[in-house]
């Protein structure tokens, strides 16, 4: 199972916080809204669903936090459009 991890303005898989084995960033735009910027999931990982297990995290971390995603990011984007569960978050 991957254990995915919580850092400043990211979510990500592995050790090292500098250099993960995945990752999915955001900048916090204002205080009601995220933007993804970046998503990023080494060969070892590619595959298995771990980006999507990253956008899990950040959903549910605008959620709590009363946020709506902005996702610039091409993956983030696509999966945010057809996933109808995410259009609560979803910034127009």
């Amino acid at each position: 199972m991957t254990t995915i991890k919580k850092a400043a303005n990211k979510f990500y898989v592995g050790e090292d916080v500098k250099s993960p084995l995945a990752e999915m960033t955001y900048l916090e735009s204002s205080k009601t809204m995220l933007v993804i910027d970046h998503t990023y999931v080494s060969d070892e990982l590619r595959g298995q669903g771990v980006a999507g297990k990253l956008l899990e995290q950040v959903v549910l971390y605008a959620r709590e936090n009363k946020k709506k995603i902005k996702p610039l990011c091409v993956f983030a984007k696509k999966r945010m459009e057809e996933t109808t569960q995410y259009h609560d978050v979803l910034a127009e």
